[in-house]
């Protein structure tokens, strides 16, 4: 426990870092272009298909009479243009963490190890190649958590943990293994995993609850969808900053676990070495 408030609050500083705010605006500059730009080709076009197919159904379609009936028929308006957003979500938490864990968590470990664990030696365990194949099998497996996982969403109560619980697993999976993918062998990072996956699943778990910030945004409703253009790109500055920490959090846990274990793996060798039999 003391490990993991000391690195959360070790974190927590290092988000004001000047070098950590600077990258934040990297994945938000490359997101937000990517988004704009299929907004401005491709919207249009998804919203027709997508209000064609909710007027498809003969519920849609009544409730749609019915907003008309009281005189809200602006709100059938923006059902269509509000459903894409939600659906865009997803989507949304998944690429910023991509993009946090290939575009600045590499530079976010080298800060932390230069600050805090200069003697700390680099066994490179992990090639960026190898991190890239995991983070996205890992997401991959994440999004089908979340598909299966669909149904429970429509129960109240679930719906507030099932989707940070499968956020804070893919978190985990990802950060922690790029918080070590430098640092560790790959027999060391098993190590750790094995002997902190508790801790290592608890930051990420948390981590997955602090993604839900940007609903603030979310939650604006058909104010959200008229400023769409505005809002996208904070929420997704906002995801950045919260996998950034996330980030960081996950290399103070995971460089001090490791430089711990190579101690406690030192004092094993010496005293093995001490207890030999002479010859």
């Amino acid at each position: 426990m003391k490990r993991l408030m000391d690195s959360f609050w070790r974190a927590t500083l290092y988000c004001l870092h000047p070098r950590v705010i600077a990258l934040s605006f990297l994945p938000l500059l490359i997101m937000a272009a990517i988004a704009l730009g299929l907004g401005y080709f491709y919207w249009n076009d998804a919203i027709d298909l997508l209000r064609a197919q909710l007027d498809s159904y003969q519920l849609v379609a009544s409730m749609s009479e019915w907003l008309q009936g009281l005189g809200l028929s602006e709100l059938r308006l923006v059902m269509a243009p509000a459903l894409l957003l939600v659906m865009a979500i997803p989507v949304i938490v998944i690429v910023s963490l991509l993009f946090v864990a290939l575009l600045m968590t590499p530079t976010m470990v080298g800060l932390v190890a230069e600050r805090r664990f200069p003697l700390l030696d680099r066994r490179r365990g992990a090639s960026f190649w190898v991190s890239l194949l995991w983070s996205l099998a890992s997401t991959l497996m994440a999004c089908l958590a979340l598909l299966l996982s669909l149904p429970l969403w429509l129960i109240p109560p679930l719906v507030l943990v099932v989707p940070p619980l499968i956020w804070g697993w893919l978190t985990y999976r990802v950060m922690a293994y790029d918080a070590l993918a430098e640092h560790a062998s790959p027999e060391e990072r098993e190590q750790v995993f094995k002997t902190h996956r508790v801790p290592l699943l608890c930051i990420g778990i948390l981590s997955g609850y602090l993604g839900a910030a940007p609903s603030v945004v979310w939650a604006s409703g058909a104010m959200f969808v008229a400023m769409a253009p505005i809002l996208v790109p904070v929420a997704i500055w906002i995801y950045t900053l919260v996998f950034a920490f996330s980030s960081l959090w996950f290399t103070h846990y995971a460089l001090s676990a490791l430089q711990h274990l190579r101690a406690q793996n030192a004092t094993v060798t010496a005293a093995d070495t001490f207890n030999l039999p002479s010859t």
